[in-house]
């Protein structure tokens, strides 16, 4: 056989293998993903991630968000994260000079509301700020139906709320009645609220009966409710629900490439993980395409009353808000 014939006979099998192994390489993406959210949120992304994305090898950093923005600006000239996930719009923001932009594919499913500027973070799930209510420690009064009633006297100490000053979630709450109610509001309801350092404490002190009312999260009373515990319901008040959105972004110059830190971020906000953090974890979805009400015993969103908030504006009114909050507080006597 001449040499040119077993060229001939061979390359075709030859560039098959060099093809499939390109193929391969291609696929086949390190992402390191910066997150704040918690061990049952990541697990439910990632192992989505590992049916839809298999060639997509996801390395977790977790910490809180604030010292996680900390982190990606401090490494700002040699970047060893390649997506952040989980910090609100606000915070965001405040640090939008550590990321890069991208339009993703899986973004024309989410709402605008739901969209950073210049395509540098979107929504991957929103948290909903309402009132928890035990209705066994309500001692046969009639429940809230507005954040306005929570001003009442007869609640005074039987609202509890976390620390705006140490828990994002908290301000966005506060922030919210700053802006239904401005500084007198804010004034109305220290009198009442009893402060939580930690969050986690808000609902869990209200499904466990030690206060009849809590300020919290729609996903986190709703998992007393999907537990079946029949005491407690979330009250969506009359003037409105606050909206907090969690992003994802890019960080600028990812460790591993902008094509592997697009495919995790493509799969964070995918209709699969969207849908299974709304199944096993309560998240609320950005996507307009999933069908909350269907899934869960949950509204729509576009059956919720809500309360436009700008992020940047919250983000801006931080210090303002806080130094207010801190007053009301002292001139209540706590």
């Amino acid at each position: 056989m001449t040499h040119s014939k077993m060229i001939r006979r061979f390359a075709p099998a030859a560039l098959g293998a060099l093809t499939l192994f390109a193929a391969a390489t291609a696929t086949a993406n390190n992402a390191v993903m910066y997150t704040s959210n918690n061990v049952q949120v990541i697990d439910t992304a990632t192992d989505v991630a590992k049916k839809t994305a298999p060639g997509l090898n996801i390395q977790k950093v977790t910490s809180g968000t604030g010292a996680l923005m900390k982190r990606i600006e401090a490494e700002a000239k040699n970047p060893l994260g390649d997506v952040v996930w989980g910090a609100g719009f606000g915070t965001m923001a405040a640090f939008r000079q550590n990321f890069q932009p991208y339009n993703s594919p899986q973004a024309k499913d989410i709402a605008a509301q739901f969209k950073g500027p210049d395509n540098l973070w979107v929504g991957s799930n929103a948290h909903v700020m309402i009132v928890m209510v035990n209705t066994k420690q309500l001692k046969g009064a009639a429940a809230p139906k507005s954040w306005a009633d929570l001003f009442a006297p007869a609640w005074k100490n039987k609202v509890i709320i976390g620390d705006p000053a140490t828990s994002g979630s908290a301000y966005d709450q506060i922030y919210g009645i700053y802006q239904l109610f401005g500084a007198e509001g804010l004034n109305k309801l220290a009198a009442n609220v009893v402060i939580s350092k930690s969050s986690a404490q808000v609902y869990k002190g209200v499904a466990n009966g030690e206060y009849p009312i809590g300020i919290t999260m729609e996903y986190a009373a709703y998992s007393y409710v999907a537990g079946g515990q029949k005491e407690i319901e979330l009250v969506y008040p009359l003037e409105g629900a606050f909206v907090a959105p969690e992003a994802v972004a890019i960080i600028k110059n990812p460790k591993n490439g902008a094509a592997a830190a697009q495919q995790l971020y493509d799969v964070l906000l995918s209709k699969e993980v969207q849908e299974a953090e709304l199944v096993q974890n309560f998240r609320r979805p950005t996507r307009s395409d999933i069908d909350v009400a269907k899934l869960t015993k949950l509204p729509n969103l576009s059956n919720i009353k809500v309360v436009g908030t700008d992020p940047a504006k919250a983000a801006a009114d931080y210090k303002v808000v806080i130094d207010l909050w801190k007053e009301a507080l002292k001139s209540a006597g706590k």
